[in-house]
């Protein structure tokens, strides 16, 4: 009890477990920071202990041709290196203590800043619905093998259920989510080792030993789909978590507890999916992925399996729909944080109807999903670090975060010159299955079309990161050089943090 209660009195009276948080887009004030780095792990963790991890194991296998060994490099690079782009963008919260897509201002400007707040929107509710979707599958197919039919019905009914828990919990807000995330880690990550004790016996060695070694395109490819489907489907949130921190907390230990927490369970789970897999390509085609996998399991798992299943994706839909809401208001929406969830609700239920009765498959449209996004989301993270680096060492001038006429401007025109062209290069340099995304890929006539190496590489994600990194770097040194004009020089000393 009194542990409980000095727990409670450490957290401002805006972000205490079991309350709502009442912080929006605000800077969190230095009285208000507490924690320390090591909380990262379990909202990362929590985030990605999901068996939609061993989908992404069937992507390496089925639609990039890797072999076993193949397959481990671009599981450990993919999900290594987003995370590391996560944890970077976590040390803007540190330095600002405000949220993602409101320190983005400092790179795009006041004004600017709607283009990649809009994408930062949309990229989080496609996440709440996948995830949301896998969620109900997985649950309905093991109703169904415990003798509970009722077809539309009991879909509908998941649905209601799990959704209602995702949005009751992201309404709390921040601390509560710290509690969840970590209780999720410890019980979901003890169910998700019986769970791969369980399939065990479903993987065939011979066959697992004897794929075929892919290209080095498929292996750019697989690491670069992770990337997207992993670490860059956060980054748009890294700082959301990290803004309560104490300005104080090392560096290093938030990279290293946000890469560590989040990577470690996907990588297993990731292995794990290229060896079943390997096995059973099916895997890679069904409409119901996580919920083929429910098929070998014993009766008497069936419903720890369905805990883990939903909930494991129900803690990526907390994640997803906490960073929304901030996303939402960052677009200049009026709403209370906690009203912001509301309108994902109805978003949501929109996106997961289409899913659940009217898509003919779940891995086409998730594939076009992570390519097209990925490649913005790319960009706008190469110039949110960059700028960070650049100019941000030590702190942000926050109070300008909120005003047009101050040192970030309405407009910032180096980065969102950077953003659209990095995204239109980076969009012709990827390739989708699905029609909705058939559009993409429409420079790589010249290196062997849409079905050549280059095509299938998914390459376009990485080239849009690069080229984000590089050319905001040039253009925003321009413009840093032409502020240094005499009488000029001050505000850009300010920028810099120096």
């Amino acid at each position: 009890m009194d542990q409980g209660y000095a727990e409670l009195q450490a957290n401002p009276e805006s972000d205490r477990p079991w309350s709502i948080e009442t912080n929006g887009t605000n800077v969190i004030p230095d009285s208000d920071r507490h924690g320390n780095p090591r909380e990262l792990f379990w909202i990362w963790a929590g985030a990605n202990i999901g068996i939609l991890g061993i989908t992404y194991g069937a992507f390496l296998v089925v639609f990039y041709s890797l072999n076993i060994a193949q397959g481990i490099v671009a599981a450990v690079l993919g999900a290594v290196l987003g995370f590391l782009l996560v944890g970077a963008v976590g040390l803007a919260g540190k330095r600002a203590g405000a949220p993602t897509l409101v320190i983005s201002r400092a790179a795009f400007g006041v004004d600017g800043n709607y283009l990649p707040a809009a994408i930062s929107y949309l990229s989080f509710i496609g996440w709440e619905i996948v995830v949301t979707t896998l969620a109900v599958l997985a649950t309905e197919t093991v109703l169904v093998r415990l003798g509970i039919h009722g077809g539309n019905a009991v879909i509908a009914v998941s649905f209601v259920i799990i959704a209602a828990v995702g949005i009751v919990v992201s309404l709390l807000g921040h601390a509560t989510i710290l509690k969840i995330q970590k209780l999720f880690t410890y019980a979901f990550g003890a169910l998700t080792v019986v769970f791969i004790a369980l399939e065990w016996g479903q993987v065939d060695w011979h066959k697992a030993a004897s794929l075929p070694s892919g290209t080095f395109a498929g292996l750019v490819g697989g690491i670069s789909i992770i990337m997207a489907g992993l670490g860059i489907g956060y980054v748009n949130g890294g700082a959301d978590y990290t803004r309560y921190l104490p300005k104080d907390s090392s560096g290093k230990a938030i990279v290293w507890w946000t890469t560590f927490g989040a990577s470690l369970p996907q990588v297993i789970l990731m292995i794990f999916g290229i060896l079943l897999t390997a096995s059973n390509q099916g895997l890679a085609t069904t409409s119901n992925p996580i919920g083929a996998l429910a098929h070998p399991l014993p009766t008497w798992f069936l419903v720890p399996y369905m805990l883990v299943a939903a909930g494991g994706l129900i803690a990526a839909t907390l994640i997803n729909m906490y960073s929304s809401g901030l996303s939402l208001m960052a677009l200049g929406v009026r709403l209370p944080r906690y009203k912001t969830v509301l309108v994902d609700a109805v978003l949501m239920t929109a996106g997961c109807t289409y899913m659940l009765f009217f898509a003919s498959n779940f891995f086409g449209p998730l594939e076009g999903f992570l390519v097209t996004l990925g490649v913005p989301l790319a960009a706008w993270a190469a110039i949110f670090i960059t700028d960070m680096v650049m100019f941000h060492r030590q702190s942000y001038v926050e109070t300008d975060f909120y005003r047009r006429d101050g040192v970030y401007g309405a407009w910032g025109v180096p980065g969102l010159a950077t953003l659209v062209i990095a995204t239109v290069i980076g969009l012709g340099m990827v390739t989708s299955t699905t029609s909705a995304f058939s559009w993409v890929g429409y420079l790589l006539g010249p290196f062997g079309g849409k079905t050549g190496a280059i095509g299938s590489s998914s390459i376009g994600i990485l080239i849009s990161f690069v080229i984000g990194c590089l050319l905001y770097a040039a253009l925003a040194t321009l413009r840093a050089r032409a502020k240094a004009s005499p009488g000029r020089r001050e505000a850009v000393t300010t920028m810099a943090g120096e």
